[in-house]
């Protein structure tokens, strides 16, 4: 029996074995990391330098896309790195660095979606008074506290992690350091993280769901009490790229995070971990981007700007 500390290094079994396919996903998940890099720092960038997007809704964006450059960058890389090499391990402080950056930056953008639908709801519940409440102080205590609050959480979720203990086998059944995997390949100690990895994900990943799911009935109740059409119609458009989000990000987490690790789930859980460690990051300057007027206005005018400088 080998503690969390005695191993130097782990096995990742990655998404398949067969060479064929590895060559495969290696060449369409760098052209999904250099997407998802090119349009977050793009939109952050974009955010920045245009003053028609500098509401408080886009200073919050801004920050969701840094929180998917390093939510990706945290898993990516070392995936691509294994699906061409033979010899497919991770450090011991890889994982442990991997678990503790994958644990706080979930907990960063969830917690980023309940600050975005808060603002949603100050900006159509009270738009005479948005501009007094959500004032840049309030801003940036608000976006404070995904970052502390999401960096604690996962440093409590993280030193569990060492009393896991393995029987010999070093082996994760995953691309990479995943919670659920681990507690799967130990022999003992998985109790207590297991029960506090569901009992802190649960709570959560609800909670700021709750969050979510309350501004938006009272942001319904707003826009019902609308008279003009076009206002409930610019209402709805500047929610909608938010709501998408949220049911992509959260339906996955939840599929993942709230069952009890088993063969067949940790199976599972790699091709929705595969979603929402690659693609969700990818959308999530898409969906803002394609479905914001804003956005697009500013991007076609920063693109223009650069031309005529040329």
């Amino acid at each position: 029996m080998l503690n969390f500390t005695d191993v130097t290094e782990f096995i990742l079994l990655g998404l398949t074995s067969h060479p064929e396919l590895q060559l495969l996903f290696f060449a369409i998940f760098l052209m999904v990391y250099i997407i998802t890099l090119v349009g977050n720092i793009a939109m952050v960038i974009l955010i920045r330098i245009s003053p028609q997007l500098s509401s408080p809704m886009y200073f919050f964006l801004s920050h969701l896309s840094f929180a998917d450059v390093w939510f990706s960058s945290n898993i990516t890389p070392k995936m691509l790195e294994n699906l061409i090499s033979q010899t497919k391990t991770i450090s011991y402080p890889g994982c442990i660095v991997q678990c503790f950056f994958f644990i706080a930056f979930v907990h960063v953008e969830v917690f980023i979606l309940a600050v975005m639908a808060f603002d949603r709801y100050m900006a159509i519940g009270n738009p005479l008074l948005y501009g007094s409440r959500m004032s840049r102080t309030v801003c940036i205590r608000l976006i404070s506290f995904p970052y502390i609050y999401g960096f604690f959480i996962s440093l409590i979720s993280t030193l569990w992690t060492h009393g896991l203990y393995f029987c010999g086998n070093i082996e994760i059944n995953h691309f990479y350091c995943a919670d659920p995997a681990l507690i799967k390949m130990a022999c003992a100690g998985t109790f207590i993280k297991e029960y506090t990895m569901r009992t802190l994900a649960g709570l959560n990943f609800s909670y700021s769901l709750l969050i979510i799911i309350v501004s938006y009935v009272f942001i319904l109740i707003a826009i019902l009490k609308m008279h003009s059409a076009e206002g409930r119609k610019k209402a709805f458009s500047t929610c909608g790229s938010h709501l998408t989000a949220v049911t992509i990000f959260y339906g996955t987490l939840f599929f993942m995070y709230l069952r009890s690790p088993t063969e067949e789930s940790v199976e599972q859980g790699k091709m929705v971990a595969v979603f929402y460690t690659t693609v969700i990051p990818m959308l999530n300057p898409m969906i803002y981007s394609l479905r914001n007027k804003d956005v697009k206005e500013a991007m076609i005018k920063a693109i223009s700007r650069t031309f005529l400088s040329k």
